[in-house]
């Protein structure tokens, strides 16, 4: 039997490795915007403190969910919010 996405790659509710494997890293993404409202603006520091709860480098984590579409941002950076697909 197949491990979960969680099995694989989250320890409790924190993730313990981001995958170098594009395929594996989307799944994770798939896993972690499911932490965010929709229809909800959050500002970077409400960002941030999401995310820090997963994993240490909330940066990188950030980057990633706007880089593959997953958070939208304003053009100043400074409200994100989850994109619709």
């Amino acid at each position: 039997m197949e491990k979960t996405v969680r099995e694989r790659y989250f320890k409790g509710d924190s993730l313990s490795v981001i995958p170098k494997k594009e395929k594996s890293k989307l799944e994770v993404l798939n896993e972690i915007i499911k932490l965010f409202e929709k229809n909800h603006k959050y500002d970077e520091k409400e960002i941030n403190e999401i995310l820090k709860s997963i994993y240490p480098d909330f940066a990188i984590l950030r980057r990633y969910l706007v880089d593959y579409g997953y958070l939208k941002r304003n053009k100043e950076c400074s409200e994100y919010s989850v994109n619709e697909r």
